[in-house]
């Protein structure tokens, strides 16, 4: 006698977990992507011209890692590493000289300014006095 495949009802929320989970990743790993975008905009010309075109492939490009040691010639844990190695040295740029941190925070003075100016937001003597301040920021920063 065959024993009947029993099925258990499953509640909604135990759903929702996984597929916020599944998102998640997502997220971060488009979030990883952006900031090596960023940091190679900002330092990629320091690298080598071989790590720059590694570099490009995978991340500007979105090959994987064996499509890239296929046509190169080289192992897929070598393109490995040397995106890994890439990315610390991007990295350990960004710390020395903050220059992606620094343009985030113009960017987002800039876009204050830009608020304030378009008015609405009280009287407009508080309104240049924010302005000044703001642009004061701006310009120490550079």
């Amino acid at each position: 006698m065959m024993e009947q495949d029993k099925t258990y009802p499953v509640k909604k929320k135990h759903l929702t977990r996984i597929f916020i989970c599944a998102n998640l990743r997502r997220v971060i790993d488009m979030e990883k992507i952006g900031r090596q975008v960023f940091l190679y905009d900002f330092y990629g010309e320091l690298l080598t011209d071989h790590q720059k075109s590694v570099y490009e492939d995978v991340v500007l490009n979105d090959l994987s890692l064996s499509e890239i040691a296929d046509e190169r010639g080289i192992s897929r844990q070598g393109v490995h590493d040397l995106v890994k190695r890439c990315d610390r040295i991007l990295a350990s740029y960004e710390e020395k000289l903050h220059l992606v941190e620094r343009f985030f925070k113009n960017r987002e003075n800039v876009a204050r300014i830009r608020e304030l100016s378009a008015g609405g937001d009280g009287d407009s003597s508080e309104v240049l006095a924010e302005i000044h301040r703001i642009s004061g920021q701006i310009l120490e920063e550079l």
